[in-house]
């Protein structure tokens, strides 16, 4: 996958993780970097878990976005801390 299409996705991804995980967004740009990290963070825990999820585009904006959800949660808790 080409760096363009790896900043799409991320940016897809943390558009809808901000979606899903109400409150804790950080604005659109800042959801976009989120995604960015979380397809960094999926493309690592998934494989160690064993999970496949899709493949294709749909399956890389799966995955980035149950990153970005699980990145989210995490800044979320640090900065109610």
């Amino acid at each position: 996958m080409g760096i363009l299409a790896a900043l799409i996705i991320g940016a897809i991804a943390g558009w809808l993780a901000g979606k899903i995980v109400h409150g804790a967004g950080f604005g659109l740009i800042g959801n976009m970097v989120v995604g960015i990290i979380g397809a960094l963070v999926a493309s690592w825990i998934l494989p160690q878990l064993h999970i496949e999820l899709a493949t294709g585009t749909f399956g890389a904006i799966l995955d980035a976005t149950i990153g970005a959800v699980i990145v989210l949660v995490i800044l979320s808790l640090i900065r109610r801390a």
